[in-house]
């Protein structure tokens, strides 16, 4: 069964069952590309927007109380899940999200009329209060971008960092080869190996939270171009402090609203700390699998838990599997980065119109980020534990202990030492020996890993 709806250009059926109207129906039918549909945080962000605007369009005498009272009572149902199937638009519609926008109003007037027994509310002239999709829409990405990184990426941060401290604290004295260039290079605790991923995260955090200050300003009361033409005068300050109260995040009105609608730079240096973690992690990923890599044949430092079986035709066979994850993430992570950059170098005169595909790109990031760290640390790090025999096999093997010998006996002495102990296969105490530039317990003394760290 289908209903009439209408908009500016005219009459359009919809399906009876659902709440949108008009203009979410043309967008189906006019934007059938790909799978991809707004993401739900999107839809989440839009909801808490729209709460915001009806509460401080109250507030200030433009909205009555029961159309507010509607407004917000459908934004509760969104928030809660209960209107899930009512956001079908692709992402690759409108840049500016106009109508994703309208999605919303539509579904929120139709179900607050609902919920009202009768017509209360108008899409545009209501729900769409004092805001444009030009400036509604920035402020939603927003919203979801900040949201995700603090409600789920650095929790995920945090639980991982902290798993690197324990297996730090864990094995203090555990001492290993340092390896640089993928050559042997003199020894260093194995605690200190670890602690450099921890402090990596540690740093990315940072990065993160110093790029939260920006998308905490909000855009919206710009309206269609930033000069608030249609909005009253104090609703952008007023939104912004009702959109900081339901968050619990610490959102402010942009200064500049032409600034805010053009540019999408906050999201730009957001995504820089975004794929900064994501080089971090394929760098402690890489680490991990090429220091627990054989059994037998590899390094072999690490061991790691067996998750599963590793091949379809060799028995026994166990992979790194969750740093294989890790790293696969980090390459969409960066190739995401580059989608960021463009489109936001593509905000023409008073509006980008690339908006869908950067939150799009931004929130698959975080997604993936969170959700990479959390599997990472659940299923491999915290089962992470050092062969300490194969470390101390191979620190005694290691020939760039030798660097210990440089203030007994010079940089170029301790070279032929490296050389000697390499070509005879003995060790280099006694290669310091035979060529006469120290007894074999005096080398033997300052060879000592312990003292090296």
């Amino acid at each position: 069964m289908y209903r009439k709806e209408h908009d500016s250009l005219g009459e359009v059926l919809v399906e009876d069952e659902k709440y949108w109207g008009a203009q979410t129906q043309r967008s189906l039918q006019n934007f059938a590309i790909g799978t991809e549909t707004m993401p739900a945080e999107v839809i989440r962000a839009f909801a808490l927007l729209k709460k915001a605007a009806a509460e401080a369009n109250a507030g200030l005498s433009v909205l009555d109380e029961e159309k507010c009272g509607l407004i917000c009572a459908v934004c509760d149902e969104i928030l809660e899940g209960k209107l899930g199937g009512e956001f079908p638009l692709r992402v690759w519609q409108t840049g500016s999200g106009t109508q994703t926008n309208m999605n919303l109003n539509e579904v929120i007037a139709r179900r607050g009329n609902e919920l009202a027994g009768r017509a209360v509310l108008h899409p545009n002239d209501d729900v769409n209060r004092s805001q444009s999709s030009n400036d509604a829409f920035p402020t939603a990405m927003r919203i979801a971008a900040a949201q995700s990184v603090t409600g789920e990426l650095l929790p995920a941060l945090d639980a991982l960092a902290s798993a690197f401290l324990r297996l730090e604290n864990e094995y203090p004295d555990v001492i290993t080869v340092g390896r640089t260039h993928l050559q042997d290079a003199v020894p260093i605790r194995f605690s200190q190996e670890v602690g450099a991923w921890r402090v990596m995260l540690q740093k990315d955090r940072g990065m993160l939270l110093a790029g939260l200050a920006d998308l905490y300003e909000l855009p919206l009361g710009g309206t269609a171009v930033g000069t608030g033409l249609n909005a009253p005068k104090g609703f952008d300050a007023l939104a912004a402090e009702k959109t900081a109260k339901l968050t619990g995040l610490p959102f402010v009105t942009a200064e500049n609203k032409f600034h805010a609608l053009t540019s999408l730079d906050a999201f730009v240096a957001e995504h820089g700390a975004l794929k900064a973690l994501a080089a971090d992690l394929m760098k402690i990923a890489n680490d991990v699998r090429w220091l627990a890599s054989g059994p037998r044949c590899g390094l072999g430092e690490l061991t790691i838990p067996a998750n599963e079986p590793g091949s379809s035709i060799m028995p026994g066979k166990v992979n790194p599997t969750q740093c294989e994850a890790v790293t696969m993430v980090s390459v969409q992570v960066m190739g995401n980065d580059m989608a960021v950059g463009i489109a936001a170098s593509q905000g023409n005169f008073q509006l980008n119109v690339f908006l869908p595909v950067t939150i799009y790109n931004f929130l698959q990031s975080a997604r993936l980020l969170a959700d990479a760290m959390r599997s990472f640390e659940k299923n491999c790090v915290r089962g992470i534990r050092p062969n300490a025999e194969k470390m101390a096999e191979n620190l005694r093997r290691s020939l760039m202990n030798v660097t210990a010998l440089n203030p007994l006996i010079g940089y170029e002495n301790a070279a032929k030492v490296a050389h000697c102990a390499f070509a005879e296969n003995c060790t280099l105490a006694e290669a310091a020996e035979a060529l006469g530039f120290l007894k074999k317990e005096e080398a033997m003394e300052a060879l000592d890993p312990n003292k090296m760290v």
